[in-house]
């Protein structure tokens, strides 16, 4: 053998210590995306806790002071300091129900007009404008709310509404008073028309998702269009359409800017829907502003802020409970 010639071992060894560092460098490459997903992960949770704890933190003061009674309250003076949140979960709440009792009706038409009665031609451009409202941002909403549904709401609907369930006993109570348009009746309208497109575009994809030999067996046997869509696309897809409902409440709960134009601002509780309330939301946007640091009413706010953040949290794990308890089912 020649100087030159290389060493035959050495030539041997160069293959198996390639495929050491090829599996080391995968093995590292694989350690820093397993710790990047989990410093991800442990973020949000961190910005969870944060929040949870800064609003306990900063609204302890104020339940401290004025104890479980702050839930229930109506009181709001900052002259006296005295504040209560009755008048704002009670106002957030019935907003939030009326859209939901306005938007799921109509989202389910859209929604199965989309998947089952329109041509094929029609079903991308409305399902783009209803992407599109999707997009609209809640400020948008708040003004026209103001300046044109309002208007309407006192000049046409509310005295129509008077004259037809006015008369009937306890229902005819929500729609007693003066017609001023905005109130608690317009928000929970404009909060219906924001979560709308929300809710129907998860229709549609639910009812999309259907496998299409369930609905050609329906047809196969003589079922109707209405029959088909009531006894084969609902059930199919029910754990999902009550995990739409539910994150379309979610979205209902915590606007602030729409309801704060249409609501009226006013801190009482009254039996008329046409009467001017107040949110949860829509009270800290307002309030703010004018509250100094470390005063009553900042607690208050900050308190504000941790009830609203537990209904969101229960009205989502009420939503995870129904959707488990109709998978299993």
């Amino acid at each position: 053998m020649t100087a030159l010639s290389p060493d035959p071992a050495s030539t041997e060894l160069i293959p198996p210590l390639q495929a050491v560092q090829a599996r080391h460098s995968k093995f590292v490459k694989d350690r820093l995306f397993h710790w990047a997903l989990t410093g991800a992960a442990t973020l949000v949770l961190v910005l969870l806790g944060a929040i949870v704890v800064l609003l306990f933190h900063g609204g302890f003061p104020a339940l401290k002071a004025f104890g479980l009674g702050f839930f229930v309250s109506t009181e709001w003076n900052p002259v006296t300091e005295q504040y209560g949140a009755g008048v704002m979960l009670w106002g957030t709440l019935i907003t939030s129900v009326i859209a939901l009792v306005l938007a799921f009706p109509a989202s389910l038409g859209i929604a199965l007009f989309l998947t089952e009665v329109a041509p094929l031609g029609l079903r991308r451009p409305i399902g783009t404008a209803i992407q599109l409202l999707a997009a609209v941002p809640s400020i948008i909403y708040g003004m026209w709310g103001f300046f044109v549904v309002a208007p309407l709401m006192s000049a046409w609907v509310q005295p129509a509404l008077t004259a037809v369930l006015g008369p009937i006993p306890f229902i005819g109570q929500l729609f007693s008073g003066a017609p001023a348009g905005t109130g608690v009746l317009t928000a929970g309208l404009i909060l219906a028309l924001m979560i709308m497109p929300f809710i129907t575009a998860m229709f549609v994809e639910i009812f999309g998702s259907v496998p299409p030999v369930l609905k050609e067996a329906a047809y196969g046997v003589g079922a109707t269009t209405t029959e088909v869509f009531r006894a084969v696309t609902v059930p199919y897809g029910r754990s999902a359409l009550v995990g739409a409902v539910m994150l379309g409440l979610g979205r209902a709960l915590g606007e602030t800017m729409a309801v704060t134009f249409v609501i009226g601002n006013a801190n009482r509780i009254k039996a008329s829907l046409y009467a001017p309330g107040a949110s949860i939301a829509s009270t800290i946007a307002n309030e703010f502003p004018e509250a100094g640091p470390g005063s009553m009413k900042l607690h208050a706010l900050l308190e504000l802020g941790l009830a609203l953040f537990v209904i969101s949290f229960v009205v989502l794990a009420l939503a995870r409970w129904l959707v488990g308890s109709r998978a299993e089912g």
